[in-house]
């Protein structure tokens, strides 16, 4: 959620950073509702000092033996237009959250300029890609080594699910051991194994919602959502919360299956791992002060870059262009993997700095300093990493001549096995 203060003062420059996003809403009603709101606290005060005023008139008056029936008259009259005035208070209030709630992170200055993800900055690249030569695809691969069941998970749960199935299911078990095992002992973060259904305030609190409900799965009868990252139970996990500065940045990961409705609307991206319902993640988040944020984005842009590197695997860092950023980010970089069969690159991580965006939905906050008024804290997260395209870079770029698939050396004493055939 963006400061209400700062577009109460700034909001020529809100609309215009809005508008490199993409993003062409008026600000008219939120500086309409936010001075009406003034209006109407002010009136309450006012209401509130008179109202103790007589109060205190009164008491007097029945000490000597008065009683001061036109005084306590008012006073009924003004405990009457005090619950007027909090009722309307009320709605306002919550007219203005719904309206501050549906608007996006602003754009830090150092995001490029762009609507499109054909506009987004090659930062670096490690390795290089491939060419498709004796290679099979992943299903293909994965089709004759026995590694994924599509058919049998379409006959129990529907498309866009999968059964990791022998040594595939191994694979993906080792890759999410190896991650988490990798960013605890070598970068520092505390393991959390989260909850996969959340309270509607939880995904607020991260930016999921209103805007992304579409997307979500929805479990009516217990009022919960499935997860759609670990980053919405991580981030919340102080939610409402003061910080000690001393403790920050705290970093935390988590392994959580994802759960997603979007999987069939993105064309040639459905097919296979590209895109699924559910797909297991490995999640990092940061909380730190605000003057380290951008230090510390640089810094899990690295550590996921470890990991990629750790496995051998082919890719390239991309800074995205303000209008394909996700609706919380002020900036992002994502990784990418390369397959050499579809000869693309493809997403297995992003990293963002939300800023103190996603800590004004969730009241996160530290104090700077002992007695010092608390302030709310930078939230970042980025995923380290999702586990379906990585799969498909394994497959697609240690596939041999002979259709065997040999596994990087990082996960051989994760799987057990340093080939498969």
């Amino acid at each position: 959620m963006l400061d209400l203060r700062y577009i109460r003062e700034n909001p020529a420059v809100v609309e215009e950073q809005l508008r490199r996003r993409g993003n062409h809403t008026s600000l008219d009603e939120i500086l309409r509702l936010d001075a009406q709101r003034r209006q109407l606290i002010r009136s309450i005060d006012a209401i509130q000092h008179e109202r103790k005023a007589i109060q205190a008139e009164v008491a007097s008056a029945k000490e000597r033996g008065d009683v001061p029936e036109k005084a306590l008259s008012y006073l009924r009259t003004l405990a009457d237009r005090l619950r007027s005035l909090e009722d309307e208070l009320r709605e306002v209030e919550t007219r203005l959250r719904l309206q501050l709630l549906s608007l996006p992170n602003l754009p830090h200055p150092t995001v490029p300029d762009g609507t499109t993800a054909d506009e987004n900055r090659e930062v670096r690249r490690w390795g290089e890609p491939q060419q498709k030569e004796f290679r099979k695809d992943h299903l293909e691969i994965a089709r004759e080594l026995h590694l994924l069941d599509f058919q049998r998970a379409a006959k129990v749960s529907g498309s866009g699910f999968v059964f990791y199935t022998g040594k595939g299911a191994q694979l993906e078990r080792a890759l999410i051991n190896f991650m988490l095992d990798f960013h605890v002992r070598h970068h520092g973060y505390r393991e959390l194994f989260p909850p996969f259904l959340v309270l509607p305030s939880a995904m607020e609190g991260t930016g999921q919602l209103p805007k992304l409900r579409d997307d979500m799965y929805y479990v009516e009868r217990d009022e919960l959502f499935l997860i759609p990252t670990a980053e919405v139970p991580l981030t919340n996990y102080f939610a409402d919360e003061i910080l000690p500065a001393e403790s920050l940045p705290i970093k935390l990961c988590g392994y959580s299956a994802c759960f997603r409705r979007e999987a069939g609307s993105y064309g040639r991206e459905t097919r296979g791992l590209v895109r699924l319902h559910q797909f297991n993640k490995v999640e990092l988040v940061k909380f730190c002060r605000p003057e380290d944020s951008y230090e510390e984005l640089e810094a899990l842009v690295a550590e996921v870059e470890a990991v990629l590197q750790a496995l051998g695997v082919v890719y390239r860092v991309v800074l995205l262009c303000a209008g394909d950023m996700g609706f919380a980010s002020a900036k992002t970089y994502d990784l990418e993997v390369w397959s050499p069969c579809q000869q693309r690159w493809l997403e297995v991580s992003s990293c963002s700095n939300f800023e103190a965006f996603q800590a004004r939905r969730a009241n996160i906050r530290y104090r700077p300093k002992a007695g010092a008024k608390p302030e709310f804290i930078h939230t970042l997260n980025g995923s380290g990493l999702a586990t379906p395209r990585l799969m498909v870079a394994l497959l697609e770029q240690f596939q041999t001549p002979e259709g065997t698939v040999v596994v990087p050396e990082a996960l051989r004493p994760y799987c057990g096995f340093d080939i498969i055939a």
